[in-house]
């Protein structure tokens, strides 16, 4: 047994709602960052052809929305590994 494993459960914390929460916190990040380089990209297009503006704003908008469903799903997942921990 590993040493983390012995101090969580003398804390009391079972370590699936560790890696749960550790998984939710991964999810939202990987987000953040994922649609940070989606919003810098389109930017970066406009910028280079703002006649394309609407057309790289509406592929931006919808790559965004997947990250976030994939983020949602990370999250819900992780969720349901808590309540069965």
């Amino acid at each position: 047994m590993s040493i983390l494993a012995i101090l969580l459960e003398v804390a009391g914390i079972a370590t699936g709602y560790l890696g749960a929460a550790i998984g939710a916190g991964l999810a939202a990040i990987g987000a953040g960052l994922g649609i940070g380089k989606i919003g810098q990209g389109a930017m970066e297009g406009i910028a280079r052809q703002p006649e394309a503006g609407g057309d790289i704003r509406s592929t931006m908008i919808i790559a965004a929305a997947l990250v976030e469903g994939v983020a949602f799903f990370a999250v819900v997942i992780c969720l349901v590994i808590a309540l069965k921990a």
